[in-house]
């Protein structure tokens, strides 16, 4: 029986270790292409590492370049701005329908939630009409990080109330109660009760958040063209009509992929809390 045992277990991991390498082979090559130099891309590729052939000039090029580091730096913006907005909207959201008897509270959250169901290109000519056609003086939300900022909070609003909701949910209201008879308002119970309980998911939330507006390429590449450019729409420049710069290209892709792979990791622990908060009540 222990014998079966092991074994099950060996093949357990032997099957995790297969899909893990299958899920990283896409990040390898484009690992393997960023180091390379142009003559070794058209040459003799492999997936081996040749140290001896590797080459850091793409990244260098690529760092050097003014335009990269206006894209990347509005990418954070874009991003932690998005974030740090949804999760405090979405933390207001869900404390109200927690704790208030409103009416259809359970319509509006279904209505809530069909806003992040339709694809996204659904709303691309509607957006670009209302980005272009709304304007003070000179001044529109087109090509913009506020219209990035807060066209990427109608999208993901809706994931964080949800995700929100039942964590405010398990926060048990005699907490609530305690604090109004000891003469506390409503802020001070969002901030010395509701906040430090629901930390977990609000990491989590932020984290996920972030994630999506870093990563958006579809509206970015519509709604911007010079000044409010994020780092994924960067990436189309270096396909050109006299060819691709696969070197650079791949090198902007790791670069790119870097920030979002630090902040998971270095946040992991709280996005398993935050998943599970809740989940199990006494």
């Amino acid at each position: 029986m222990k014998h079966g045992f092991l074994q099950a277990r060996a093949l357990n991991v032997l099957f995790w270790l297969a899909m893990s390498a299958l899920t990283l082979l896409p990040v390898w090559w484009m690992f393997l292409v960023s180091v390379r130099t142009r003559a070794d891309l058209f040459g003799n590729p492999s997936f081996l590492l040749d140290v001896s052939s590797m080459t850091w000039g793409n990244y260098a090029e690529v760092l050097a370049n003014p335009t990269f580091q206006h894209y990347m730096t509005n990418s954070l913006i874009v991003a932690t701005s998005n974030a740090v907005l949804v999760s405090v909207l979405a933390l207001l959201a869900a404390y109200a329908m927690s704790r208030y008897a409103l009416i259809g509270k359970d319509n509006i959250f279904f209505w809530v939630l069909t806003n992040r169901m339709a694809p996204p290109a659904v709303f691309l000519l509607p957006l670009f009409l209302m980005f272009t056609g709304f304007r003070f003086g000179d001044w529109s939300l087109f090509d913009t990080r506020i219209g990035l900022i807060l066209l990427y909070c109608v999208f993901n609003l809706p994931f964080a109330f949800w995700l929100l909701q039942g964590i405010v949910d398990a926060i048990p209201k005699e907490l609530d109660e305690a604090a109004y008879v000891d003469g506390a308002s409503t802020f001070t119970v969002l901030t010395t009760v509701i906040f430090p309980l629901a930390r977990p998911g609000l990491a989590v939330t932020g984290i996920l958040t972030w994630v999506f507006a870093w990563n958006e390429y579809l509206f970015a590449s519509t709604l911007t063209s010079v000044h409010a450019r994020t780092i994924t729409t960067g990436l189309a420049e270096f396909v050109t009509v006299t060819g691709t710069n696969w070197g650079q290209l791949a090198a902007v892709a790791m670069l790119t992929l870097a920030p979002a792979v630090l902040v998971l990791a270095l946040v992991q622990r709280h996005i398993v809390a935050g998943l599970t908060f809740g989940a199990v009540k006494g």
